[in-house]
């Protein structure tokens, strides 16, 4: 096989498939054979040119497959052969700047957030920089997690939102054994927030959604480490937390998409002294319900979280290994190179109710 194919994302609402000529791989790359790749809620963003870079694309971020190919360098470097499962980290690291030394390689001087994968220019060589392909490029500068041989590679792809929940639910907020935690919205990250808060010890989690269609996945909640859910439009979080345990929140986390009004009932749901941690991003300037001078009051600590970690990630696969959540039974969807396009509408609500919770494209799906 001498190229691949690739969907590029050319102008909104246009994914055109393209091939790719394979890469001659050297010491110190690799390259992947895609087995699949998970979707969320900012390749919907990119595919209708919210979040577009201005310029043409392979999309698709939540990446894992099997090595095909790879430099002695390389494979001493991640600790992988060919033939392994791996998962792709989005964002690159040059491991020499001092963000990258430090392990914020997130603020990687060299590559940035406009250079991760996903989101990565088409006409940069090779062009295979993103999960909409039948292979893709791993430079010098990857990160790859090991992914147990047995485990399914569509149910691998949780390694993702898994990950920036074992983040966002206990690694930054600094979760203890005890602690009660709100998640607000109930997307498959709120739902990998509440179980790896619940895995790492959290005595209660409230999950919050809006109206009715977020109802079938409050529904499901409870098998994921949920204790009680809220419909926000017909109850007050807050209020429902103190008559659950007479008190607030120790961790708020925030995963809701433009859903301004969430910050205000993120600093309601806080208990003094408690820390929110901000990872949806609201696309507004409003604030509706917010009282700034209760983050005074309350002494409150807000953290905002961009991605993930690799620390994170393997802790995430540990848990999907656990089987300790049914993950597996996740109302779910794959599609291919043809149908890719429509899932991505359809997890966006464009489509009625048919919304699943958790989308793979999957290159030999029709």
């Amino acid at each position: 096989m001498t190229s691949a194919k690739g969907l590029v994302l050319q102008a909104p609402r246009t994914l055109k498939e393209q091939s790719f000529p394979l890469p001659t791989i050297g010491d110190d790359d690799g390259l992947l054979r895609l087995e699949a790749c998970g979707l969320c809620g900012t390749d919907h963003e990119q595919y209708t040119g919210m979040l577009s870079p201005g310029y043409a694309f392979i999309p698709g971020h939540e990446i894992v497959g099997l090595i095909a190919a790879i430099g002695s360098k390389a494979a001493q470097r991640w600790g992988v052969a060919k033939g392994d499962r791996v998962a792709v980290e989005v964002f690159q690291s040059c491991h020499q700047c001092p963000a990258c030394q430090s392990g914020a390689y997130r603020r990687c001087q060299k590559h940035g957030i406009m250079d991760m994968y996903g989101f990565s220019p088409a006409d940069k060589p090779p062009g295979l920089w993103g999960g909409y392909a039948e292979y893709v490029y791993l430079s010098s500068d990857a990160l790859v997690i090991r992914i147990p041989q047995e485990m399914d590679p569509v149910i691998a792809t949780l390694f993702n939102p898994l990950g920036a929940g074992v983040r966002w639910g206990v690694d930054l907020p600094q979760l203890k054994k005890g602690d009660v935690v709100a998640v607000l919205g109930p997307g498959i990250r709120g739902i990998a927030a509440s179980a790896a808060a619940k895995a790492a010890g959290a005595s209660f989690v409230l999950m919050t959604g809006l109206g009715p269609q977020d109802t079938p996945r409050l529904e499901i909640a409870s098998r994921f480490g949920v204790d009680r859910t809220v419909d926000v439009a017909r109850e007050d979080p807050s209020a429902v937390l103190n008559q659950e345990l007479g008190r607030l929140a120790d961790v708020v986390v925030d995963v809701t998409a433009k859903a301004p009004a969430a910050f205000g009932q993120a600093v309601d749901l806080a208990q003094p002294g408690g820390t929110i941690v901000m990872a949806g991003v609201r696309g507004s300037t409003d604030t509706p319900g917010l009282m700034p001078d209760m983050i005074i009051y309350k002494e409150l600590r807000i953290l905002g979280a961009l991605g993930v970690d690799v620390s994170a990630y393997q802790k995430a696969v540990h848990l999907i290994a656990e089987n300790r959540y049914p993950f597996a039974e996740l109302p779910r969807r794959t599609a291919g190179f043809k149908s890719v396009a429509r899932l991505l509408e359809a997890m966006a609500g464009e489509h009625g109710a048919d919304r699943p919770v958790h989308g793979v494209f999957v290159p030999q799906d029709s």
